[in-house]
């Protein structure tokens, strides 16, 4: 008999271990900036991202800023965007920046043979991109053609675009309207060089990489920040080589990975998809940790001060297309499980803000997992969208160090974390935890220690929806919106609350 009640005590005493989330957040600890360039974007010249996205042209019923459409701007100062990464992408690599610049109606025509087969005007070319991110407030990141183009073009568009001197491109720039030179900061050498952009080796890719940055010369005070072509995905070796052979030539090294919850001939349904679609949705999300932290130590070996930043500029779900949609056009909709890969995703990226100093997600507008869907005059806001909303107090903030005890949420055997958390202290000292609860069937009790702090207010936002399928469209643009969350108490150093199922909490503490 007393073995019988020392097992139930025992069971009893498990179940109540496993029913119980616990964090410590050491307020007192934090010293890594999470830098605001984290919260980047990515527009590539595909489907109706660049046209009809951003751009409609002067002439458009379309409200807008020479050509550039009034709302999506607003929509995107109102996230604080940072940067903003163009014109590719794959398209990158066959974007020769002198067919979009002069005179719109003289501007050669091409081929964009990455996406979709479409005539490309060139209508939106430098200037139109500089003019947007100045209307934006927000960084250029200017991805240059070392695939299919040369180091006398690329060396010319710098120079074209930052040079305050008397010069055949500064007096060309000039020619087309633009007296003073613009700043940019960020300059991608190459876009996934493996692939799209030119099937290289490590070691070719590297040697090449070295010859066009020695051309990209700093004009002035405008000092570029060289970003090299790095990994897709699991290519360890890939980040070895090029660390090894050119790390002191550049200061940033991309990264790209994809959610892709089944296999790339057949990516699943954006919208129509299953619990077990779910959670693989979720473990393929996660994997950025590991490939974060792996890329991270390789680079270390290299470059153990971190003068070098991890630029994930390529990030996102990708699912099928939507019917009756373009398959080359990569325009699917968006619901609570996009917004929740995208807040794991952003958390990851807080807690190595050490090494990761920019991440884009793909794409802005109408492509891949958009924060923004426009039909003609309609513009509608995806819950990824309201991801970054909540986000954004983590920009330029101090990341705080945390532990976690998390609940399961387990399927067939596989078992992932059900919380997700980052936290970080903001100039005014103001504290932002945000949250994920991962499972979309329970709610999960957490109890917080705040750790040398005693604050007396908290405040929240959340966001979720009855169903983790749930999207925003142009019928019902308000279906996953975010709303007020009452549900934390604090008690001293003390913080607890109860985080629904499918749901993200920004929390601010004072």
């Amino acid at each position: 008999m007393k073995r019988l009640i020392l097992f139930f005590s025992s069971l009893c005493f498990c179940i109540t271990l496993q029913a119980q989330n616990k964090v410590i957040v050491n307020v007192d600890q934090g010293s890594e900036i999470i830098s605001k360039h984290i919260y980047g974007h990515f527009s590539e010249h595909l489907g109706r991202c660049i046209y009809g996205g951003y751009w409609v042209g002067e002439n458009s019923a379309i409200p807008n800023t020479r050509g550039i459409r009034n709302d999506v701007v607003q929509a995107l100062k109102d996230i604080q965007i940072p940067n903003l990464r163009w014109p590719g992408g794959c398209f990158a690599d066959e974007y020769h920046w002198m067919d979009g610049i002069g005179p719109r109606n003289q501007r050669p025509r091409m081929v964009n043979t990455h996406w979709g087969g479409v005539t490309e005007d060139n209508s939106f070319g430098t200037h139109e991109f500089l003019d947007l991110c100045e209307q934006m407030g927000c960084e250029p990141y200017i991805s240059g053609n070392l695939g299919s183009g040369s180091v006398e073009e690329m060396s010319k568009w710098v120079e074209y675009i930052t040079f305050d001197g008397e010069s055949p491109m500064s007096n060309l720039r000039k020619q087309n309207g633009r007296e003073k030179p613009w700043k940019v900061k960020f300059w991608g050498v190459g876009n996934e060089s493996w692939g799209c952009g030119g099937n290289m080796t490590a070691e070719f890719y590297a040697d090449q990489y070295r010859r066009y940055a020695t051309y990209c010369r700093n004009y002035g005070d405008n000092q570029l920040y060289k970003i090299a072509c790095g990994s897709g995905g699991m290519d360890f070796n890939w980040t070895d080589v090029v660390m090894k052979n050119a790390g002191r030539q550049m200061q940033g090294l991309s990264l790209h990975h994809y959610t892709v919850p089944n296999t790339w001939d057949d990516k699943g349904s954006a919208t129509q998809f299953t619990e077990a679609e779910y959670f693989s949705t979720i473990e393929k999300a996660l994997i950025m940790e590991n490939y974060v932290s792996k890329h991270s130590a390789i680079m270390d070996i290299y470059d153990p001060m971190k003068r070098v930043g991890l630029i994930v500029d390529e990030w996102g779900t990708w699912f099928n297309v939507e019917p009756e949609t373009n398959p080359g056009f990569l325009y699917q909709q968006n619901t609570l499980r996009d917004a929740i890969v995208a807040a794991i995703n952003l958390n990851i990226f807080n807690r190595h803000a050490d090494r990761v100093k920019m991440a884009n997600i793909a794409q802005t507008v109408n492509v891949l997992q958009a924060v923004i869907l426009t039909d003609n005059e309609k513009m509608i806001l995806t819950p990824t969208y309201w991801v970054y909303y909540l986000y954004k107090v983590h920009q330029d903030a101090t990341l705080l160090p945390l532990s976690l005890t998390s609940n399961k949420f387990e399927m067939d055997g596989r078992k992932v974390d059900a919380l997700d958390v980052s936290a970080s202290k903001d100039a005014t000292g103001k504290i932002h935890i945000t949250w994920v609860n991962i499972d979309p069937n329970k709610s999960q009790q957490v109890t917080a220690e705040l750790r040398g702090a005693m604050p007396k207010k908290v405040s929240g936002k959340i966001l979720t929806s009855a169903k983790i399928n749930d999207y925003n469209s142009f019928e019902n643009p308000n279906a996953v919106h975010v709303k007020d969350f009452k549900a934390a108490k604090l008690s001293g150093d003390k913080l607890s609350l109860e985080l629904p199922a499918k749901s993200i909490v920004m929390l601010e503490i004072e």
